[in-house]
């Protein structure tokens, strides 16, 4: 063999091995630093993770979070805001108005089965996810219109469910707003959004039975 050809063959090999390399490395989705703080959904939606120290992340991250209640399968979609010492309550976050509770789109609520939020009946469907933050309390909202860019376009003509219910302080700091679906027992659970060091828990139930939406 000549050592042109060999040269060439040995180019060659050196190519293909590069190729492979980078197409894992593409493969991988979310940078190892990521990993402590968000895991891969599918459609690019990340699970926030428990994190008290700030990221090197930009911007608000596009997030889901997964759970069930007795069989209903709820999913709260969302973007992520994060903290970077920035002052959030009475802040960033204005008391007493609507609220996106996240950032850029409407959060959203969706179940596959209906259930019960705050005690009130919910029919399966896909809702927006609205707050009032107050001092010592909060409003909490689910509206009809999911799909509008923050809360440009609420009505409240189209509240399907207003309850109230009172915050509670986390021990530890939590970097970027987390939203948890978890189950508590055969048909209660809880929707869960944890902030800066801010809890707010949204009791859930499993109805059982289906309920139209009121007119």
């Amino acid at each position: 063999m000549t050592i042109k050809l060999r040269s060439g063959l040995l180019a060659a090999a050196f190519s293909v091995a590069l190729a492979a390399c980078s197409e894992q490395v593409a493969e991988q989705g979310i940078p190892e630093q990521e990993n402590h703080h968000a895991t891969a959904h599918e459609e690019g939606a990340l699970a926030i993770q428990a994190q008290s120290a700030p990221d090197t992340l930009k911007g608000s991250l596009k997030a889901e979070a997964h759970g069930k209640v007795g069989p209903a399968h709820l999913t709260v979609a969302y973007h992520s805001p994060a903290v970077r010492g920035r002052v959030i309550w009475g802040g960033l976050v204005a008391r007493n108005q609507v609220w996106v509770t996240g950032a850029h789109s409407a959060t959203s609520l969706q179940t596959d089965q209906p259930i019960t939020i705050g005690g009130q009946p919910l029919p399966a469907g896909k809702y927006a996810l609205f707050t009032i933050p107050g001092e010592k309390e909060w409003t909490v909202i689910i509206n009809k219109n999911w799909e509008q860019h923050l809360a440009d376009d609420y009505s409240e003509a189209e509240d399907m469910v207003r309850f109230s219910v009172k915050p509670d302080t986390l021990a530890q700091h939590q970097e970027r707003l987390r939203y948890e679906v978890m189950p508590q027992s055969d048909e209660q659970g809880a929707v869960v959004m944890t902030w800066d060091k801010l809890k707010l828990t949204l009791p859930v139930g499993f109805s059982g039975r289906n309920t139209e939406p009121s007119l």
